[in-house]
């Protein structure tokens, strides 16, 4: 198809708009351009300086990619000089669509046929609703057709205007008189803009299949023409001139809708060429044979039919072939880089469907390079579209050879695209880089690959699954391929699966990407999860004598033995995975309970032997006696297999004896605890078994320690024995009950001695501690479940208060591992036995709450102090000391912190302790900033104004601390005060933007900071300032958060405070400067709005008394610090009068509902009127139970007060900033704010 690979590599040079040439209506059937108007139609797509290659050039100035319908769009380009009336409805021999009419076809369409206009929604109701079958809907359309063109053609183009959602149509007259660029300009004046929504993105149910059933229409459409109309050029010709016109409208509903009708009727299009380009050949073929027949044979009239036949096809491949053309010139060159990513994602669905359908004419670099810029595309589903079409094409084998150009082009495209931040869009690049590597060998080098194999170790699980194909296609497929033989599937050998494993640990281990096997054994699951569930060959590789593995090779298979083991048993990816899945089909679920059955099975009697083999190593018996916890262990009952048990019941035993590190030891009492199942038959075996354990420990423990108790001194043998022996029953402790034994008072009397005399070295305590620490909460697990004697809890009660004495004087031992092991025992135990322990129907354990000494708490306090808020530098470490081990380190210190702030939330602590936590926000932020603010939140929720004084004790003990450290002078210039300074700002911003509700506590915060900064004044007669003064500094972070009546008047206390302060006359102190500075009167642009919502439009009548306010403000200062609840009337609101009438008298104000708050804005009242106003001594409004927005609770709060009170209900607070007296009465004066802090003189 010569004609359509020329028209498909349009110039990519900058395009400019071109003056329109003459020419009628395309609507009118005057298509006078020919090849012209509609192969380059859309060339006059407005104009963007740039190339094709580049995606990102879309130019959105004045609000829009193209020109709009009316100002010289592209389809008029040769029609708009020329307006002449249509005479004759047919299309002209020179259109490009029609060169060569069908013969028979209807070529004049007199005026005198009827023109009775259709229904305009007939047929877009009927797509929408899509109850009936679409091609019963197209014949009937076409029967119309027969019967009257005209309507019928109108019907079809009111049906794509109603599917753009414009409620325009376009009458007879409109047709007639009108061109195209008229006609889209009217329908776009009578588009409704009031709405986003058109039906292609309107939502609802009813919309949901719009597009499906609108581009079936389409299909259908020209599937059902294609023997009949298609060839007419009267109706396609004008659908596709008003489809291209559409499309390079500046209204989004047009040019989407538009684009994807006529992408939809492209593709139609090429389907029917290709069924053309069919014929074409077996008409050729046919001929050909006729032809090569005998003279006595040949058939002329047949051959002549066949050549009227093949002339016949190769015009309609013409006509095919122009329809095309006009599309992809006039819409797809243009609307693949609109400035609409849902535009763009259309025509790269289509062209990569037009490739893969008809490859011939579509698959070559020019249409190609399409999909190479866009790949580059901004948005996600683009560059998706993008990925998927190529996908197709690399999947066909016998298309790759087409392709190789564009792959040596885009392929470092290709292969970045893996690290896409969409992960869908990496998960189709890396599955489409795995066709490239199954069909297109050499393409990827070794460096592309080894961008790629990083990914399988990726968070996302698609995304490693994805890579985990690549990488077992390109590592263990090529040498572990199993052939067919006989239409069957060989047996994998055991030397293939053998090499897997193999290849599996040289990538792990050579490639040092990571240290755990388990992800990737998730990632190569779903494609080679048979290989990776072979556990008789991953058994038989660690099992084998003469194996050639390394040491950590073998640590690797055998993690890789349990990876897949807990994968196959559970069904789940590895923690830190994400799947976004729910859960398992029932046929997943069917094939998890086989694999834990074939693997229990497989793996009970194989278990006591890999034990034995390893059991020196403690790295490889641990994830090994993991393994119990995926068997199913009825199978040692229901398969008579109880001698494997007590093989592996011994083994147990060796290996517990044998090591005691604590991962060898948790994994070994696990497993026991796992079949330590009263329901297990064979559960009697099992616990002789553990009592035995549990002997032979408990002897060994009380043999050591008396060696211990009776000797001053013991070698370091003796110390790793007993420590061993500890470490044991504390494991042991933490998953079985050993009560029993009685371990407590040994421990006791152990640790009584290291606290006494200190000859116990850490590596005994330490799991001493933890022993005696199980004991303690054992007992009370069974005091706690049966009716236990007062006696019983009273001794539990002095065995856990000489617990913690022990734990307090080891806070102060020189070892910190001893320090930090007692802390968290003594957090853990102090919540337990808080308060709280009594809840919940549990009033008989009340004899066991305990609530800490001051002492204790001190000490606590003291230890936070110096083992978790230091700086990295005192860490005790070089710089030099690994990452891993400074996280482990921040991990453990965050343990202690977390610890400390429960203590305090729930109770057990003094609140006011929490100030030595939260004056290390701002300084460590980074590393406990969430458990501090946490704390702080949860603080505040329990008691507003206590977490208030406390955050300001913070601030005073810092400022202390600094004043002790470099004295009076210059200390607002300290580095260590300006992050003071940035803490009270945090601290600030804390309390939200809730101005009502936090009122009080702001007034109380400031009063208390005031008092604070002059309550060391200097000698009398003295000038200098005060000691503390410079803390009004840190005191002006919280001023922005005050009202601005409250700023006054805390102004004038300072003021009044000030007077009893020795200065030197014209001598400003700097930070009182500052302090006042921040409570100018300036107003709060948040107070008119203290929430950040805006003013409510109604308004309360307000009845408060102008006397009451000349009153107060004309008292003394002492009595101006009775802040009255009438908060200021901004000058300028959001509910200001709208309306500037003149002031009337009073009366006609109370029956307009003004309130106070209206009538002093100032700026809106000329002179007379104001002080009219201002002379007024008392203004009420009469109580309007009717009025709107009044009710039961009516105040005499000014509007702002009004509006604030509104907010405050909006957000549901519980809480009252005032009392309830003030709402009571309208006479009554409201409530001072302060009276429940006081403000006294007699303090300074």
């Amino acid at each position: 198809m010569p004609t359509l690979r020329s028209a498909a590599a349009p110039s990519s040079q900058p395009r400019s708009s071109s003056s329109p040439s003459s020419g009628s209506s395309p609507l009118q059937g005057a298509m006078g351009g020919g090849q012209k108007s509609l192969s380059t139609a859309s060339s006059l797509y407005v104009s963007v300086p740039c190339d094709d290659r580049d995606l990102d050039q879309t130019s959105e100035e004045g609000g829009s990619d193209s020109l709009s319908a009316g100002e010289g769009s592209d389809f008029e380009d040769n029609l708009s000089h020329n307006m002449k009336k249509r005479a004759a409805k047919r299309p002209l021999k020179t259109t490009p669509v029609a060169k060569h009419p069908k013969k028979g076809s209807q070529m004049v369409r007199g005026h005198s046929q009827k023109r009775s206009e259709a229904p305009a929604s007939d047929l877009f109701d009927a797509v929408k609703a899509a109850k009936s079958d679409m091609q019963s809907l197209v014949d009937e359309w076409l029967e119309s057709y027969k019967q009257n063109q005209d309507a019928a053609f109108l019907e079809l183009i009111n049906f794509f205007i109603r599917s753009c959602g414009c409620k325009g149509t376009v009458t007879p007259e409109m047709f007639k008189k009108m061109s195209n660029s008229e006609i889209i300009q009217h329908l776009t004046e009578q588009f409704n803009e009031d709405s986003g929504d058109y039906p292609l993105t309107a939502p609802g149910p009813s919309w949901k299949k719009f597009q499906g059933s609108f581009c079936e229409f389409i299909r259908t459409l020209v599937s059902q023409c294609q023997y009949s109309l298609l060839y007419d050029g009267f109706p396609m010709d004008n659908l596709i001139s008003l489809l291209t016109g559409l499309s390079d409208s500046q209204v989004r509903a047009f040019r989407h809708t538009s684009t994807l009708a006529a992408m939809k009727l492209m593709t139609s299009l090429v389907r029917v060429a290709l069924q053309l380009s069919l014929h074409k050949d077996n008409n050729q073929r046919q001929y050909e044979a006729e032809r090569n027949k005998g003279p006595e044979q040949r058939a002329p009239e047949r051959l002549e039919n066949l050549l009227e036949k093949r002339k016949e096809l190769q015009e309609h491949q013409e006509e095919i072939e122009g329809m095309m053309n006009a599309l992809f010139r006039g819409v797809f060159v243009h609307r693949y880089r609109d400035v609409l990513p849902e535009i763009r994602a259309i025509c790269i669905e289509e062209i990569g469907s037009w490739m893969q359908s008809y490859s011939t004419s579509f698959l070559t670099d020019s249409y190609l390079k399409y999909i190479g810029w866009t790949l580059h595309d901004k948005h996600r589903e683009v560059r998706l579209k993008c990925l998927k079409a190529l996908k197709e094409l690399y999947s066909n084998q016998d298309l790759t050879a087409r392709l190789e150009l564009f792959t040596s082009r885009f392929k470092d495209r290709m292969v970045s695209m893996v690290m896409d931040r969409e992960y869908d869009v990496a998960v189709e690049a890396v599955r489409l880089l795995t066709l490239i590597l199954k069909n297109m060998e050499g393409v990827l080098t070794d460096a592309d690959c080894e961008s790629i194999y990083p990914v399988v170790y990726a968070s996302n699980r698609a995304l490693a699954s994805a890579a985990g194909e690549f990488l077992y296609w390109k590592l263990f497929y090529p040498e572990c391929e199993t052939r067919a033989v006989g239409g069957r599937e060989q047996r994998r050998s055991s030397s293939s699966q053998r090499t897997f494993f193999h290849l599996l640990l040289s990538f792990f281990v050579e490639s040092e990407l990571h240290d755990h096997a388990a992800y990737l054994v998730d990632s190569l699951w779903d494609c080679a999860g048979s290989r990776l569930k072979d556990w008789e060959s991953l058994t038989s590789l660690l099992l084998e004598k003469d194996q050639n593995l390394g040491d950590v090779q073998e640590n690797t298979l055998i993690e890789i033995l349990v990876s897949s083991v807990r994968q196959a048993s559970e069904g789940h990816p590895p923690v830190g995975r994400v799947t976004g899945r729910k859960g398992l089909t029932s046929k997943e679920r069917k094939i998890q309970v086989d694999d834990k059955v074939k693997l229990t099975e497989h793996l009970i009697p194989l278990l006591p032997q890999l034990l034995a083999k390893f059991s020196a190593d403690a790295e490889k018996v641990a994830p090994l006696l993991q393994l119990l916890n995926y068997f199913d262990l009825n199978i040692y009952c229901t398969r008579r297999l109880e001698k494997h048990l007590e093989l592996f019941l011994q083994q147990l035993q060796e290996v517990v004896v044998k090591h005691a590190e604590p991962s060898v030891l948790e994994a070994g009492a696990h497993a026991l605890y796992l079949l330590c199942n009263p329901e297990f038959t064979f559960f009697s075996r099992v616990d002789f078994a553990r009592s035995q354990l549990v002997d032979l420990l408990t002897d060994r423990f009380q043999q050591e320690l008396e060696e211990l108790m009776q000797s001053s001194f013991l070698d370091e043998d003796e110390v790793y024995n007993l420590a061993a022996t500890l470490k044991r029953l504390s494991a042991f402790y933490n998953a079985h009950d050993l009560t029993q034994w009685e371990l407590y008072e040994p421990c006791y009397r152990l640790l009584r001695k290291a606290v006494d005399t200190g000859e116990v070295p850490h590596q005994v305590i330490l799991p001493a501690l933890t022993l005696a620490y199980f004991s303690i909460l054992w007992t009370l697990t069974h005091l706690s479940g049966t009716g236990a004697s007062q006696k019983q809890l009273l001794s539990l009660k002095d065995r856990m208060v000489a617990f913690c004495e022990l734990c307090q004087s080891c806070l102060s031992d020189v070892d910190p591992k001893v320090q930090e092991q007692a802390f968290v025992l003594l957090s853990d135990l102090l919540l337990i036995f808080s308060p709280q322990m009594v809840t919940g129907g549990r009033d008989f354990l009340s004899p066991l709450v305990f609530f800490p000494e001051a002492t204790l708490q001190s000490e606590l306090a003291s230890f936070l102090m110096d083992h978790v808020f230091i700086q990295p530098g005192e860490l005790g470490k070089s710089h030099s000391q690994e990452d891993h081990l400074q996280i482990e380190q921040l991990h453990q210190r965050r343990r202690l912190l977390a610890g400390f702030c429960k203590l305090l939330l729930y109770g057990v602590l003094e609140m006011d302790a929490a100030s030595d936590v939260f004056k290390h926000y701002n300084k460590f932020y980074n590393d406990y900033g969430d458990i501090i603010k946490e704390t702080l939140t949860r603080a505040r929720q329990i008691d507003r104004s206590h977490c208030s004084q406390i955050l300001l004790l913070s601030l005073k003990q810092l400022y202390t601390e600094l004043l002790q450290e470099h004295g009076p002078q210059g200390l607002n210039e300290l580095p260590a005060f300006i992050e003071m300074r940035d803490l009270a700002r945090r601290f600030a911003l804390s309390f939200g933007p809730q101005q009502l509700q936090n009122r009080d506590l702001m007034v109380m915060l400031h009063k208390e900071g005031i008092k604070f900064s002059l309550s060391e004044l200097p000698p009398a007669g003295s000038s200098d300032q005060p000691t503390n003064l410079a803390f009004l500094e840190l005191l002006s972070e919280f001023s922005p958060r005050l009202f601005h009546r409250d700023k006054q008047l805390l102004l004038s206390y300072l003021e009044k405070c000030l007077q009893h302060v020795s200065q030197e006359p014209g001598h400003s102190w700097s930070a009182v400067t500052t302090y006042c500075h921040s409570l100018s009167p300036v107003e709060n642009p948040a107070e008119a709005s203290p929430q950040g919502y805006p003013h409510s439009k109604k308004r309360r009548i307000e009845g408060s008394s102008r006397q009451n306010r000349e009153d107060m403000s004309s008292s003394s200062p002492e009595e101006s610090l009775q802040l009255n609840s009438i908060l200021p009337t901004p000058t300028l609101t959001s509910t200001t009068v709208k309306n500037r009438q003149p002031l009337g008298g009073l009366e006609e104000m109370e029956e307009e509902g003004g309130s106070e708050s209206e009538l002093i804005q100032g700026h809106l009242l000329s002179g007379n009127q104001r002080s009219r106003f201002l002379n007024q001594q008392h203004f009420q409004t009469p109580f309007n139970p009717s009025g709107p927005g009044l009710g039961n609770r009516m105040t005499r709060l000014s509007l702002m007060e009004e509006d604030e009170e509104e907010l405050e209900i909006q957000n549901e607070s519980g809480e009252e900033w005032q009392d309830s007296d003030k709402h009571s009465s309208l006479s009554k004066p409201g409530l001072d704010l302060l009276d429940t802090i006081e403000l006294n003189f007699e303090d300074f």
